[in-house]
C-alpha cells in the first residue's frame, strides 16, 4: 500500500475495498500503526461492529481517537465539519494527519445513500491541499455494485486489502459524482405548505414544532427542530429570494421538515466548513448539518430544497 503509507502529495483520499474481516483488519491495522510510529494523530470513524473489531487489535491505549460512525456519521453531511475537519484542525499546523473513515455500510439507506456519496465526493474539495490521509473502507462484498463505483468516481486511489495492490482510479471525478446525486427530491407527501416572508418567521417556526409536537417528537430533538426550521428559513429570507416555503410530516420514525425557495447553492462546500470563532453569519446550513439525523439538498437555476429528518 505504497501510495497510502509514503503519501505522494498533500492530501491523499484512498478506498479499500475490503470483504471479509481478515481483509479489513490487513487494510487498516498496517494504515494506522505506521501513522502512529511515525508520530502521526490518527483518528477512526467506521461503524460499531468495526469499531469494536479494530479497539480489539489495535488496542485503546494507543492514542488513537475512536469514533462510532453510526452515532457520529449517522448524518453524511455532519462528518465533515464535524468528525474529519474537527479532528484535522486541532493538531499542529503543518502535522500530517490520519483518518479511517467509513460513512457507508450495509444497511444504509436508499434515502441516505446519496447524501453519504456526496459527502464522500466534498472530502477532495474539502480538504484540497492539506496535509491529511483519509483512508474510507468498502465493503465490496456486501455494498450494492453501484455503491462500489461510485467509490471510483470520488477516490483517485483505490486499494484491494486482499491483494494489497493500489492503483489510480480512472473514473475519478468527484465534482461529476457531486453533481449526479444532486438528484430532485421524492415527491412530498400531501401535507399544508405554509409560506413565510420575514415578518412571520416566528410563526412559521411554532407552526413546525407544534406539527413536530403532534407526531411525537419531544425535547431536547424538539429544540433542534425549531433551531434547524429558524436557520433554513431566515438563508430563505436573506439568501433566497426573501421568502420560502415550509412543508412538515412524518415518515418511517422520523419527523421531516423541508424549505425551499427560490435561492440557488453555488458553494459545493456550503454548510460544511467549520465555523471560526470570530466568524459572523454564514452558519446556517452548518448549524442543520450539526442537529439532523439526515440532511438533502437539491439546488438547480429554479430554486434550492433542503430537506431534514429527526428520529421519533
Amino acid at each position: 500500500m505504497t501510495a497510502v503509507t509514503e503519501p505522494a502529495g498533500p492530501f491523499v483520499h484512498p478506498a479499500l475495498f475490503y470483504r471479509d474481516q481478515q481483509e479489513y483488519l490487513a487494510g487498516v491495522v498496517p494504515f494506522v500503526r505506521k501513522g502512529l510510529a511515525a508520530g502521526e494523530p490518527v483518528a477512526v470513524a467506521v461503524p460499531t461492529e468495526n469499531l469494536r473489531l479494530l479497539k480489539r487489535e489495535i488496542g485503546t491505549g494507543e492514542g488513537v481517537r475512536f469514533l462510532d460512525m453510526r452515532e457520529v456519521g449517522r448524518n453524511p453531511g455532519r462528518i465533515i465539519p464535524g468528525v474529519l475537519s474537527a479532528f484535522a484542525d486541532a493538531q499542529s499546523p503543518g502535522t500530517r494527519v490520519r483518518i479511517v473513515g467509513e460513512p457507508i455500510w450495509a444497511g444504509r439507506s436508499a434515502t441516505e445513500y446519496p447524501a453519504c456519496v456526496q459527502h464522500e465526493a466534498l472530502i477532495n474539495a474539502a480538504f484540497q491541499g492539506r496535509t491529511v490521509t483519509i483512508l474510507c473502507p468498502y465493503d465490496i462484498q456486501r455494498l450494492d455494485p453501484q455503491v462500489v463505483a461510485d467509490a471510483y468516481g470520488t477516490h483517485p486511489v483505490i486499494v484491494d486489502a486482499g491483494s494489497g495492490r493500489e492503483r489510480e482510479s480512472p473514473p475519478y471525478d468527484y465534482e461529476a459524482v457531486h453533481a449526479r446525486y444532486n438528484e430532485p427530491l421524492p415527491p412530498a407527501p400531501e401535507v399544508p405548505a405554509h409560506t413565510f416572508v420575514s415578518d412571520v418567521l416566528g410563526e412559521v417556526r411554532h407552526l413546525a414544532t407544534d406539527a413536530a409536537a403532534r407526531f411525537g417528537l419531544v425535547s431536547p430533538r424538539l429544540d433542534d427542530l425549531a433551531l434547524a426550521v429558524a436557520e433554513l428559513t431566515t438563508n430563505s429570507v436573506v439568501h433566497g429570494g426573501g421568502s420560502g416555503r415550509l412543508r412538515v410530516w412524518a415518515e418511517d420514525g422520523y419527523v421531516v421538515c423541508e424549505v425551499h425557495d427560490q435561492g440557488r447553492l453555488s458553494d459545493l462546500l456550503a454548510g460544511r466548513r467549520p465555523a471560526s470563532r470570530d466568524q459572523r453569519g454564514g452558519r446556517g446550513l452548518l448549524i442543520v448539518n450539526l442537529v439532523a439525523d439526515l440532511v438533502r439538498v437539491h439546488t438547480n437555476p429554479a430554486g434550492t430544497t433542503v430537506r431534514c429528518w429527526f428520529a421519533l
